[in-house]
C-alpha cells in the first residue's frame, strides 16, 4: 500500500541555558517586525513567541524561516485564539544522498514478484516454463506497476514543485504468500517539513488523483476483454465490487444473470488492485494520503475523523463478517496511528477549491471501498 513515511527531522542537542537566552533574544529581534510579541517562553530547546501577525501568515513564514535558519531553528506556526503562536525548534533536516540502487533493486524485484501474481492470476500453474509465464504475466504486472508508480509520482513531482526534499518512490515486492497481489505498494520519504495546508493537500491528493488516470481506463479495458462464465463447480476466489467497479461491471455486462460470474481479465484484475490500493490509502487516518488530506481540511480535528474511520472499519468488519477489515484494523492501529505531524504553517487556510478538492477526495474513498474485498465462493 503506498504511504508516506514520516519526516525525518534531527533534533539539535539542547545547549545550555546562558546560550538558549542568547538565541532566544536573537530570534526575538528577528521576528519583531513581523509578529508584536507580547509573550515569551523557553520549554526545553524550543523557543515559544505569542503576540500577532504584522503581516499575512504566508509572508510570515518566509521571513522567519529565512532568519531562524542560520540559527539552526525551524519556524512552526499556530493559530492561539486572537494571536499566533511561533514554536522555534532546533530542527534541521536529515540530508541523504538519493538511493538510485536500492530503488532498482526494489522495483525490479517488484517487477519480479506481479509478474508471478499475473501469472497465477492468468491460470498458470506450471512455472518452469519461465518465458511463457512472464509473458502470461506481463498483463498484470505492466498494468498495476503502471498505477502504483504513476500514484507515486504524483507525489514526487508535486513535492518537488513545493520544493519539498523527498525521496525516489520504493517499491515494495510481496513475499510468496502474498503473491495475489504481487506487491505491498511503494512508499516516499518525505524528507523535509511541509510548508502548509495548501502543499500538504496537493502532495497527498495528487498520487490518488493521478493514478486513477490510470486505474479507471485500465478497468474500463479489462472488463471489455472479459467475459461471462458459469459459476466453477469448486471453490474459487472472488473480489468484492466498490460503487465505481459495480457501475463500470455493470455498463459493461449489464445484469449478471443467475449461475454465470465475471470472468475477469488479468488487466481488470490488476486495475482492482489498484483501486483498491487507492481507497485503502485515502483512509482519513495518520500519515496516509487520507490522512494529510483530513489534516489539510479539518487541522487538528483530524484525529477524531481518523478514530471514527478506525471505528467504522470494525464495525464493517462485524458487518460483513469479513477478516480483511479486522486485519486492515490492526495495521492502522499499530503500524499507521492516528498522528500526523503539522505543516510550518498551520494558520493559512485553504482556499475554497482546495476544500473542495479534499472533500471530493474523501468522497472517492467512499466510492472506492469494496464491502467484502476478498471471499471465497
Amino acid at each position: 500500500m503506498p504511504f508516506w513515511r514520516r519526516r525525518r527531522m534531527r533534533a539539535a542537542s539542547e545547549p545550555p541555558a546562558e546560550d538558549l537566552l542568547v538565541t532566544e533574544e536573537r530570534l526575538r529581534r528577528n521576528a519583531g517586525d513581523v509578529l508584536a510579541i507580547t509573550d515569551r517562553q523557553i520549554r526545553g530547546g524550543v523557543i515559544i513567541f505569542r503576540g500577532a501577525l504584522q503581516v499575512t501568515a504566508a509572508r510570515a513564514m518566509d521571513v522567519l524561516t529565512a532568519r531562524f535558519r542560520p540559527y539552526g531553528y525551524t519556524p512552526f506556526l499556530r493559530a492561539d485564539g486572537a494571536g499566533v503562536v511561533v514554536q522555534a525548534w532546533p530542527l534541521a533536516e536529515v540530508v541523504e544522498r538519493p538511493r538510485f540502487a536500492l530503488a532498482l533493486v526494489l522495483f525490479l524485484l517488484t517487477c519480479v514478484s506481479t509478474l508471478f501474481a499475473g501469472a497465477i492470476h492468468a491460470g498458470v500453474v506450471d512455472f518452469t516454463a519461465a518465458p511463457t509465464w512472464l509473458l502470461t504475466g506481463a498483463p498484470f504486472a505492466g498494468t498495476l506497476i503502471a498505477i502504483l508508480g504513476v500514484h507515486e509520482f504524483g507525489h514526487y513531482f508535486t513535492a518537488r514543485y513545493y520544493k519539498a526534499a523527498v525521496s525516489l518512490p520504493y517499491f515494495i515486492p510481496a513475499p510468496p504468500p502474498f503473491f495475489l497481489f504481487g506487491t505491498m505498494g511503494a512508499i516516499i520519504r518525505m524528507r523535509s517539513a511541509v510548508r502548509d495546508r495548501t502543499s500538504l493537500l496537493d502532495i497527498a491528493a495528487a498520487g490518488p488523483l493521478a493514478g486513477l488516470l490510470i486505474a479507471i481506463p485500465a478497468m474500463v479495458l479489462g472488463l471489455a476483454w472479459s467475459t461471462l462464465q458459469p459459476v466453477p463447480s469448486g471453490p474459487y476466489l472472488q473480489t468484492g465490487d466498490s460503487l465505481v467497479t459495480a457501475l463500470l461491471t455493470t455498463l459493461r455486462f449489464g445484469a449478471i444473470p443467475s449461475g454465470m460470474i465475471v470472468y475477469t481479465h488479468p488487466v481488470a484484475d490488476a486495475a482492482w488492485v489498484g483501486l483498491f490500493v487507492t481507497a485503502l490509502n485515502l483512509f482519513p487516518v495518520g500519515q496516509l494520503d487520507g490522512g494529510r488530506i483530513a489534516y489539510a481540511l479539518l487541522g487538528r480535528r483530524h484525529r477524531v475523523v481518523g478514530l471514527a474511520a478506525f471505528a467504522a472499519t470494525l464495525v464493517l468488519g462485524v458487518a460483513t463478517w469479513s477478516l480483511n477489515w479486522f486485519v486492515w484494523a490492526a495495521l492502522i492501529f499499530f503500524f499507521v496511528g492516528f498522528h500526523h505531524s503539522p505543516p510550518l504553517d498551520d494558520v493559512t487556510p485553504l482556499s475554497r477549491g482546495r476544500r473542495l478538492t479534499a472533500a471530493a477526495c474523501l468522497v472517492l474513498f467512499v466510492l472506492l471501498l469494496p464491502p467484502v474485498p476478498i471471499q471465497f465462493g
